[in-house]
């Protein structure tokens, strides 16, 4: 058998290098497996005004080089390689990537979860030129402006709550003529008095020059357009978490999310999931890179006792 490392990484995210830190710090032979670029999801926002330390804020990608810098200072490696079956019921984890075949002890998963597009032209194009997809990350940009929100459910109105507090006006768009929220949200909304919805809608293109300028709604019952001027529009209509990999042998719950508590622990031995990919309340960078630390120690401790 090839080279066993001590720990193996799915995923150079926060999450991801954040645990390869704490591991090859602790002296455990750790390398990362990143499909495009150190960061993940979070290389593509163009400015992080909420991790700790960075008074001015910074953008994703610099922070993303910045992680893996530091976990590789203490000896962690990484490969860039798309990861194509991983078979981890066994007590030496086998990961086949087009790259060739890597073998680990434990095996951390940080593959993460992608938000849901709308699926219309130019959405890829826009998407940080007024197309987002996080309130919490972007929606200072917006500060007394006019936001088109799309959604319906418990993370939608959550976000629309964020930018009712940042945005002069926040539109939201939902498919039905009801909330899918829980009720414990609607009192808050009915008392901020700048969020305006338009029901039975749905966003059917962009109008843009360089950057978004507005939205066209179409009406699903009565098909009539609707165009829309905003500053930008933010989707949370759901996310999906990169799970298809690992069917059929981690524990998913009822939304697809990877089943980990706080110990990061899932349902196979030496094999722990963290940031966006695991069952929790809060998909932040910081939470994700809490999870990484949390990892990292329990993987050590597992190799203190399967290797004693």
């Amino acid at each position: 058998m090839d080279k066993i490392y001590d720990v193996l990484i799915l995923g150079g995210g926060p999450a991801g290098y954040t645990a390869a830190l704490y591991a090859a710090r602790s002296g455990l032979d750790t390398l990362v497996i990143e499909r495009l670029a150190a960061g993940g999801q979070m290389a593509l926002t163009h400015q992080v005004d909420n991790y700790p330390g960075f008074e001015e804020g910074v953008d994703g990608f610099t922070l993303g080089r910045k992680m893996q810098q530091g976990a590789e200072r203490f000896g962690a490696k990484t490969v860039f390689a798309e990861v194509q079956s991983v078979q981890l019921t066994q007590d030496v984890k086998e990961l086949r990537t087009d790259r060739g075949i890597f073998y680990g002890r434990t095996v951390i998963v940080a593959t993460g979860a992608n938000p849901r597009k709308l699926g219309l032209p130019k959405e890829q194009e826009l998407t940080g030129k007024g197309v987002h997809y996080c309130a919490a990350c972007d929606g200072m940009f917006y500060r007394g402006k006019t936001v088109v929100l799309v959604g319906g459910g418990n993370s939608a109105v959550a976000d629309a709550l964020i930018l009712s507090r940042i945005a002069e006006k926040v539109i939201l768009v939902h498919r039905r003529d009801t909330l899918r929220a829980s009720k414990v949200y609607h009192a808050s909304l009915q008392q901020a008095e700048n969020i305006e919805f338009i029901w039975n809608s749905e966003v059917v293109s962009f109008q843009h020059a360089d950057h978004v300028n507005g939205v066209l709604l179409r009406n699903r019952i009565t098909g009539e357009e609707l165009p829309i001027s905003c500053d930008g529009v933010f989707v949370s209509i759901g996310r999906e978490p990169a799970v298809a990999l690992f069917d059929g042998q981690l524990e998913l719950d009822k939304a697809g999310y990877i089943v980990a508590g706080e110990s990061t622990a899932t349902n196979l031995s030496g094999v722990y999931a963290v940031g966006d990919v695991r069952t929790k309340a809060v998909r932040q960078i910081v939470t994700a890179t809490a999870d990484g630390a949390v990892a990292a120690y329990q993987c050590e401790e597992y190799l203190a006792v399967s290797v004693a």
